[in-house]
């Protein structure tokens, strides 16, 4: 019998996308605020959220400058909550902001700009609020002190040298921690009342950052609703962490994946996979020193999260890694191995440290992966761990998982057996998590109707190519079909993507044997766009947000009805918190 505290359902939705009344042109905790309500009022069990910390110029949230501090794009800057500024303020920052219809995503340059001028508006004043005030912001600083000053120091001095430079691209004065805190010293020593008033209002946004995020956790533990965070496997080469800790990454290897042998439009990572350009972890520095930066990285999170996502976890147990950063991919287009390694020293990318190519270097795989998970669990505490294990699995990493009592993926169209016939949701074990998609996926709509699309042009301008997608398609809709019970005719076109669909496809998901569920906001309201297209750049990512506030979809009959209809979903296969 499945504990009712264990066996919940939650909604993904990234903190950039919800709508309120009011906001600065991007989520906010405030609309998170909102949303933590109607999952309460709905049977929901959790809100998941993509990363959440700082992340400077990019817009990736997988690319933070900070493994701690909180990116102060999301912060609700109303006077309700901020003292310091006025309803005039506010409104005038408004008028600098783009009108956002519905279907436009964020604007991060221009929110970040409105954002942080209303930020240094209220530090200005901040002088003058009340003594209990300055009191929590002193508390709070010598509380955090391990991190912030550092991070504050960091912030400082990427404001000197000017934002778009990255720290290699720094003076020699300041390239190194120990030339940064001496060049620091030395302006104190000029101006010490200046710099601190500076430093201290980067410690004053993010006091206002874990204030607000740790007043939003509190509100979800009373409403009854779990905040589930996200880890990413990696942290910026241009980060924080790594200019002050670099006895704790190896510089000159950047963690990324493997070609999979699939048709991709991208010609590197056709020829080579993806580079993520994130440092690799020095994890035999890390296990000498008890693994204490992941530790202290995990605590923080979970004064936020109740449970948190570990993407990419097979980088714990070994990482496929590229000797060259990815602003020189391009090179590489083409050539052959050989000329590869001639061009880096002999090296090519390669699995690190070891590739599952024996039994005795899989063994070793499974052992440094347990060391350095047991770590992150001891870390983590009450908090519930659930792990990203997609793609190319080795064989022994979700038993391994299992016995660690992690919580893997279970994606219904990917989880198939020898003879094409998908797992049945039953069959799923107990301690996994199921979803039909990440924020790297299509929506189950955008899966459904994509499939469609791919069937109908090869029927229009048949190709070799197309023929090959096409089959995919249509065993995609098979599989779909068969998981969630939907009738075939077993011949005839595909139907279309009904209501009748979705609440089919979202039952035998609930209905399955995993305890943790999650639907996509985008495909609970059956909308086609997309969150990130993995291995790409642009415009196209990260930007996405819901076309109505929450208020409208309430107030709307067609999505006040598919509302009712997922608590009820909920309540049926026992999903209730």
């Amino acid at each position: 019998m499945h504990s009712p505290l264990k066996r919940l359902a939650g909604i993904l939705i990234p903190a950039f996308s919800p709508r309120r009344e009011g906001d600065l042109g991007i989520g906010d905790t405030l609309a998170l605020r909102q949303w933590i309500d109607w999952a309460a009022d709905h049977g929901i069990g959790f809100i998941q959220l993509l990363p959440i910390n700082e992340n400077g110029a990019d817009e990736s949230p997988y690319s933070a400058i900070s493994s701690t501090a909180l990116d102060p794009i999301y912060l609700t800057l109303e006077p309700s909550v901020i003292p310091w500024l006025s309803e005039n303020e506010v409104s005038k920052a408004r008028d600098h902001l783009t009108v956002t219809p519905p279907g436009s995503g964020v604007d991060y340059t221009l929110v970040r700009q409105v954002k942080r001028t209303l930020l240094e508006l209220a530090w200005s004043k901040f002088h003058e609020a009340p003594a209990d005030f300055s009191g929590e912001f002193e508390k709070f600083k010598a509380k955090e002190n391990d991190w912030l000053d550092d991070y504050c120091s960091f912030r400082f001095l990427m404001e000197h040298h000017g934002e778009s430079l990255t720290w290699d691209q720094w003076p020699n004065s300041c390239k190194t921690p120990e030339n940064a805190r001496n060049f620091i010293k030395k302006l104190r020593a000029q101006d010490a009342e200046t710099l601190d008033y500076r430093l201290d209002f980067f410690a004053f946004v993010q006091w206002l950052c874990f204030r607000q995020w740790r007043d939003l956790r509190s509100h979800a533990d009373t409403r009854g609703v779990k905040l589930m965070g996200d880890v990413p496997i990696g942290i910026s080469w241009h980060s924080c962490d790594v200019f002050f800790n670099r006895k704790e990454f190896h510089l000159d290897w950047c963690g990324g994946s493997p070609p999979e042998g699939m048709g991709q439009s991208d010609p590197f990572f056709q020829q080579w996979g993806q580079n993520w350009g994130i440092p690799l972890y020095r994890w035999d520095h890390m296990e000498a020193n008890g693994f204490i930066w992941w530790k202290k990285r995990i605590a923080r999170l979970t004064e936020i999260f109740n449970m948190f996502r570990l993407d990419h976890i097979l980088g714990f147990y070994r990482i496929y890694a590229f000797p060259w950063r990815p602003e020189r991919n391009q090179e590489f287009i083409g050539l052959s191995h050989d000329q590869a390694a001639a061009m880096n020293d002999g090296r090519l990318p390669r699995w690190f440290l070891r590739p599952d190519d024996t039994m005795e270097n899989k063994a070793a795989n499974r052992a440094d992966g347990d060391v350095r998970l047991r770590a992150i669990l001891e870390a983590a505490g009450d908090a519930d761990v659930i792990a990203e294990d997609l793609g190319w699995v080795p064989e022994y990493v979700r038993p391994h998982l299992a016995d660690l009592e992690i919580a893997g993926f279970r994606i219904p169209h990917w989880d198939c057996n020898e003879y094409g016939h998908p797992t049945p949701g039953n069959c799923f074990p107990e301690n996994s998590f199921a979803t039909f998609s990440t924020h790297d996926h299509d929506p189950i709509c955008g899966i459904w109707r994509g499939c469609l699309r791919v069937i109908q042009q090869h029927h229009e301008h048949p190709t070799e190519a197309s023929g090959w997608q096409s089959h995919g398609a249509h065993n995609t809709l098979r599989v779909l079909s068969e998981f969630a019970g939907i009738p075939m005719s077993g011949h005839g076109p595909w139907p279309p993507f009904t209501e009748g669909i979705r609440l089919r496809l979202i039952k035998a998901l609930f209905d399955s044997n995993s305890r943790y569920v999650s639907l996509m906001v985008t495909s609970l309201f059956s909308l086609d766009d997309r969150i990130n297209y993995p291995g790409t750049t642009g415009r196209h990512n990260w930007r996405f947000r819901l076309p109505w506030t929450l208020a409208e979809i309430m107030a709307d009959p067609q999505h006040l009805d598919i509302c009712r209809k997922l608590a009820a979903t909920i309540s049926i296969t026992r999903r209730m918190p």
